[in-house]
C-alpha cells in the first residue's frame, strides 16, 4: 500500500487525483496540503497547511507555478517521492529544480500532461520534427488557465526543437507584436485561453506538398488521472529529477 498526499488538493487537478488515489485499490490518501483550505475535506481527509507533517511516501504536487519550488523543497528536505503536476517546467525552471534535487535523492518525475494521448503525442511528434521543413504548436486552455504556454507546450517545444536549429520559422512583419506566437525551444507556440475548453493541443508540421497534425483532445479531468496513478506506482523506483512518463509506458 502505497501513502500518497495531494499538495495542491482543492484545485481540479488535484480533486480529480485525489479522487482517483482514494479508490485505487494499492494506494491510500494519507494527506492533503493546501494552506487556503485548512481545515476542509476531501474524501474523507482532512486538508493541511503544515508541509513538515504531511503524512506521505509519495506527494503529488499539483499547486500553482507560483509557490510549487517552495513545496518541492519541503519535499526534498523530507526525503519523500514527489510526482509534479504543475504546469510551467520550462528547461530553465528544470535546471532550478536539479540544482536542489540531485540525482542520489529520491524519485521526482515532473509529467507536463497526466494525459496518455498527451504523452503520446508529444512522442510521436518528436519522431516526426527531423522529417518536416516546419514546425509550429497552437495549444488551447480554459481562460482561467494561469500560466502560458502550458507545461504540455513547452515539453513538446523542447523535444521537436532538439532537432531543429534553434532559429524558428521567420517571424516575418508582424502588423501586431506577438501575433506570430512566442519562441520555445526554437519552436513558435501560440497560446489560445477560451471559456468552455478545457485542454487540447496540436502539433502542426508541413514541408513541401505534405502537412501532419498531431493533437489529443482533453474533455474531463479524469482524462488525467491514469497516467497519475501511473506515475505515483512507478516513482518510487527512480532517484533524481526526470521528466514524462515515456518510460513508465515504455515509448
Amino acid at each position: 500500500m502505497i501513502d500518497v498526499a495531494v499538495s495542491g488538493a482543492m484545485g481540479r487537478l488535484g480533486r480529480a487525483i485525489s479522487g482517483g488515489i482514494a479508490e485505487a485499490e494499492d494506494m491510500r490518501l494519507s494527506g492533503l496540503h493546501s494552506p487556503a483550505h485548512v481545515g476542509e475535506s476531501l474524501f474523507g481527509t482532512n486538508v493541511s497547511g503544515d508541509s513538515s507533517k504531511l503524512p506521505a511516501q509519495v506527494v503529488v504536487e499539483c499547486a500553482t507555478p507560483d509557490v510549487v519550488m517552495d513545496n518541492l523543497k519541503a519535499w526534498h528536505a523530507r526525503g519523500l517521492n514527489a510526482v509534479v503536476g504543475t504546469s510551467g517546467f520550462s528547461e530553465d525552471r528544470l535546471a532550478e529544480l536539479k540544482s536542489f534535487w540531485r540525482d542520489d535523492a529520491p524519485g521526482c518525475l515532473v509529467v507536463p500532461n497526466f494525459s496518455i494521448g498527451a504523452v503520446l503525442m508529444m512522442r510521436f511528434a518528436e519522431f516526426a520534427a527531423p522529417y518536416f521543413a516546419s514546425a509550429e504548436i497552437v495549444e488551447r486552455h480554459e481562460v482561467r488557465k494561469p500560466d502560458a504556454p502550458s507545461g504540455t507546450a513547452l515539453a513538446t517545444a523542447m523535444r521537436v526543437g532538439q532537432h531543429r536549429d534553434g532559429s524558428g520559422e521567420p517571424a516575418g512583419h508582424e502588423i501586431i507584436e506577438g501575433a506570430r506566437g512566442g519562441l520555445a525551444s526554437g519552436v513558435r507556440v501560440h497560446s489560445l485561453r477560451m471559456k468552455g475548453l478545457l485542454s487540447d493541443q496540436e502539433v502542426a508540421f508541413s514541408t513541401a506538398g505534405e502537412t501532419l497534425s498531431l493533437g489529443p483532445r482533453s474533455t474531463s479531468y479524469d482524462t488525467f488521472v491514469n497516467g497519475a496513478l501511473l506515475a505515483i506506482r512507478r516513482v518510487g523506483d527512480t532517484r533524481g529529477v526526470s521528466m514524462g512518463l515515456d518510460a513508465e509506458l515504455g515509448i
